[in-house]
């Protein structure tokens, strides 16, 4: 079983992939964490240095670099959307699912997205940012998992297996 998880930063993929590859007992690779190890620098520091597209750019090699080969469990960022090509690969190797939360529960999460590393803050607001991306998750979701508020990990990670295995790609 090879699942990608996207949506917003703040929704969880990176506590709810952790938990679905430990349920499914694979591995869990969280992308953003590989660009920090391979840049030495956070995601807000690239943007600051280099500016949103080197980001995702960036992001775009990291996904694309992946070895897929094996079961596992990918959180990319929340940008990844932005990069047709890492979207692509993704689809192509895994069964992605779109974590979609309220904009509200969103909001709550991310009380200062400035320092998130969040692609587009300087031109738009986080909601504006989740606008557009919003499009772009349902665009390439092969599921989706609605989260609200109320929603508990082991919950999510039950919708997520029992949907992933009608849709299994491996």
């Amino acid at each position: 079983m090879r699942i990608s998880l996207i949506g917003m930063a703040g929704v969880g993929k990176s506590t709810i992939g952790k938990a679905l590859a430990r349920r499914i007992g694979c591995q869990f690779i969280d992308v953003d964490r590989l660009i920090i190890a391979d840049k030495g620098m956070k995601l807000q520091e690239l943007i600051d240095r280099y500016g949103d597209n080197a980001l995702i750019e960036i992001e775009e090699k990291a996904v694309i670099s992946l070895n897929i080969d094996n079961d596992c469990v990918i959180s990319p960022g929340g940008s990844v959307v932005y990069s047709e090509k890492a979207m692509k690969y993704l689809k192509e190797k895994t069964t992605i699912v779109f974590l979609d939360s309220p904009f509200k529960i969103i909001e709550e999460r991310m009380r200062n997205p400035s320092g998130r590393g969040v692609i587009g803050l300087k031109k738009y607001t986080i909601n504006e940012i989740f606008e557009q991306r919003y499009k772009l998750y349902q665009k390439y979701a092969d599921i989706t998992v609605k989260i609200d508020k109320a929603s508990r990990i082991n919950e999510i990670v039950n919708k997520i297996l029992n949907e992933t295995s009608k849709e299994d790609k491996t």
